[in-house]
């Protein structure tokens, strides 16, 4: 039976100490939540850190704990002090944090940090492989573990991978300044189904996948390497009805069972009922803003003096990485502000500004959120903000009116809040008072649609839909039309072909011999090659042709001095064995003249694309050009040239190529005269793009026709990639 292999940094739970005695504790969060029905039902396991160093336990310590942990399906990650530094605090906090979040100012780029990170996520994917079973999924979390779905791929290249990114994913411009960043978006790439919370995150990754790894994106699919990646938007929800059944008894509670700071909030509006209170509710963090939106909440009680003492902002701050030096500042920032304005402020009975440093019991956050009139959450940048999503499952009465920031991720959901610009002071200003004026009937009508969101698409919602797609995305890389070639299928072919009496080989050059490089020049054989054709050409009774685009020079110099046809340039030249060159239909190549300075004029405006020019057709290369340009550029320029070639041009896509070449001569044509030069018992041709097709339709049917790529064919089998075709070649003797 399969099962759910969930990774994340940190486990649901941690080991705490207390006098030498040690103990699990459950952890909160979006991600611990989220995942609980996921690895409660069914099979599943765990695999994160228990939140201990791991040089700070003894090891019979750790043995007992790690077995106990084991038993109810965790594999703890044990991690060191000095691994915790490097890999957490540092690449991940101290470089990824702040640069997913537009913050490059705080960025660190350290290589020492750099390796800490490589070498942990490599201690992760071994821990997945070593508990791996086939048909087991593995859902990888969050931006400490951006390089284990290639690393896991690697060693088990048939695993089915999930990974989710529950931060923001910057733009291309921003992260384009990682000095690793090939490696993380290949480590990313490492996953069958790649998980954001918005569109705009999932946009920016696929920009940056086409402009530094030069991939073909076509929608939401990648194509990378042998697989088809698919990158989709999950909007992250919470348990929505544990908060709204825990608000609906908190109000069904006697005073003398409400906290304390319940009883405090309702005194004060009890007072007078245009009392409003407004709530603040974050991590100690520079992402979330807080320091604007006290500066926006100075500024309404400025302008509007009739709101004093008829307002308290609410505000609770969650202590975090409080030794790292930017949250220092931060905090003593928050201090002095708050500070300043309660002094400016406040009357006697009237303080403008309730101000909580600490972690709060989940029930005391409770009453929080059922007190609040506004909740006020602006971060200046956030992945989602699962408090929003909070704070309107509480409101059991439809009542309330949220202020949500445009930069998080709840924004592309919770359009009946009130949306804010964090930056705008004037616009906060303003919707701070739309909030407290707003009529009950228009909160109302807000509330209901923003309820009915939040609890429609809750956490497991969530969690379902993100497994359900990943189940889908084996189906993307499966070929109804052809078939691929497994090991047995290989030995067959192979020996049926070494048994026939009369044998022919018809083999593309560029992307099924050799792969594909940058400068096509540079993209010529290797000892391998030459090798595996002096086997071939060894052998008897068996007629070998490279039928490719390239130019007869190229050809010549590289294996002419083997036995075989060569045909060049899609079949406009042909050298049979021990022949000379020889030219096949001459054509009139006066058009040329015509598209060059069309072609030419593209290019000027196109950086990074060049012209190949060969006797019979016009290549424009645009594999170095930026791809999002180039995109454009290909419909314009694909546009322009059919209204102008004549019937026999031909207008051909190849890979990163387009092509103009003679429509009477083709590839199809030159295999299907080679083909009938003599009487065959078995042929088997190979090539991987738009023109080796011709080949595959012109032959008959009885021929084996093998496609290099996963991209739709008329062959009636095919290899993943190009790397396969080698070892397939040396059966062939």
């Amino acid at each position: 039976m399969s099962k759910n292999i969930i990774v994340s940094n940190r486990l649901p739970l941690q080991i705490v100490e207390h006098h030498g005695e040690y103990n699990f504790v459950s952890t909160s969060g979006g991600l611990a939540t989220g995942m609980k029905s996921v690895h409660q039902h069914g099979n599943s396991l765990w695999i994160g850190w228990p939140g201990i160093e791991h040089d700070s336990i003894q090891s019979n310590q750790w043995n007992i704990l790690k077995k106990a942990l084991i038993q109810d399906k965790y594999i703890p990650i044990p991690l060191k002090k000095k691994e915790m530094e490097d890999f957490y605090y540092g690449l991940s906090n101290e470089c990824l944090w702040p640069l997913f979040h537009y913050f490059i100012e705080f960025s660190k780029f350290n290589q020492k940090h750099w390796n800490s990170y490589f070498k942990v996520n490599r201690k992760f994917a071994d821990a997945v492989i070593e508990n791996l079973q086939p048909g087991d999924y593995v859902w990888i979390h969050d931006y400490q573990l951006l390089l284990c779905p290639g690393m896991i791929r690697e060693v088990v290249p048939e695993v089915t991978i999930g990974f989710f990114l529950h931060i923001p994913f910057p733009s291309f411009e921003i992260f384009r300044i990682f000095p690793w960043r090939t490696e993380l978006l290949n480590g990313m790439l490492g996953a069958d189904l790649i998980g954001f919370h918005t569109y705009d995150y999932q946009r920016h990754f696929i920009s940056s996948v086409k402009r530094i790894l030069r991939l073909e994106v076509s929608y939401n699919i990648v194509d990378y390497k042998t697989r088809k990646i698919q990158v989709s938007t999950f909007p992250m929800g919470i348990d929505y009805q544990k908060f709204e059944n825990i608000a609906i008894e908190h109000f069904e509670q006697k005073k003398e069972e409400h906290s304390e700071i319940f009883n405090l909030l309702r005194e004060y509006k009890m007072l007078d009922q245009a009392n409003k209170i407004i709530l603040s509710i974050d991590r100690l963090d520079y992402t979330k803003g807080v320091l604007n939106r006290l500066e926006a909440f100075e500024e309404l009680l400025e302008k509007y003096p009739h709101y004093i003492k008829h307002v308290h902002l609410i505000m609770l701050m969650v202590p975090s990485r409080s030794s790292v030096p930017h949250y220092k500042r931060l905090k003593r920032e928050t201090d002095r502000t708050v500070g300043r304005i309660n002094g400016k402020y406040a009357l006697l009975g009237w303080t403008p500004i309730l101000y909580f440093y600490r972690s709060m019991p989940f029930d005391h956050l409770i009453d929080l959120y059922i007190s609040a009139d506004i909740a006020m959450i602006t971060p200046v940048r956030d992945g989602m903000n699962l408090v929003a999503k909070e704070y309107v499952a509480t409101r059991v009465h439809h009542d309330g009116v949220l202020i949500l920031s445009e930069m998080a991720g709840a924004s592309k959901e919770f359009f009946d809040a009130l949306l804010v610009n964090p930056f705008d002071k004037v616009d906060m200003v303003e919707k701070l008072m739309q909030a407290i004026e707003m009529p009950i009937e228009e909160q109302q009508q807000r509330m209901e649609r923003l309820k009915k969101r939040a609890q429609r698409y809750d956490v497991t919602k969530w969690s379902n839909q993100f497994m359900d797609t990943l189940k889908e995305t084996e189906l993307l890389n499966h070929d109804e039309t052809s078939i691929k070639i497994n090991e047995t299928m290989a030995q067959t072919i192979s020996s049926q072909f070494k048994n026939a009496k009369n044998r022919l080989l018809l083999l593309d050059y560029d992307g099924t011999l050799v792969g594909f490089h940058e400068n096509p020049e540079k993209s010529v054989p290797d000892k391998e090659l030459y090798d595996i054709f002096d086997q071939l050409c060894s052998q008897k009774n068996l007629d070998i042709a490279i039928i490719s685009g390239r130019g007869q020079n190229f050809l010549d110099k590289h294996f002419g001095r083997y036995p075989m046809t060569l045909v060049a340039e899609h079949g406009y030249h042909q050298k049979l064995v021990n022949k000379q060159w020889k030219t096949t239909d001459v054509q009139n190549v006066e058009w040329k003249h015509h598209i060059i300075p069309i072609v030419e004029t593209f290019t000027d405006n196109t950086p990074g694309t060049f012209i190949e020019e060969k006797e019979n057709s016009l290549v424009w290369h645009y594999r170095k050009t930026d791809p999002e340009l180039a995109k454009a550029r290909v419909v314009e320029l694909k546009t322009l040239l059919s209204s102008l070639v004549a019937d026999e041009l031909k207008i051909m896509d190849g890979d990163k190529i387009i092509e103009v070449v003679s429509s009477r001569v083709h590839k199809g044509v030159a295999a299907t005269q080679l083909y009938a030069r003599k009487v065959y018992d078995s042929v088997i041709v190979l090539g991987d793009d738009i023109t080796d097709e011709n080949m595959f339709a012109d032959l008959p049917q009885e021929v084996i026709k093998i496609k290099v790529g996963t991209k739709q064919t008329l062959a009636n089998y095919y290899f993943k990639s190009q790397i396969e075709v080698r070892p397939f070649l040396k059966r062939l003797y």
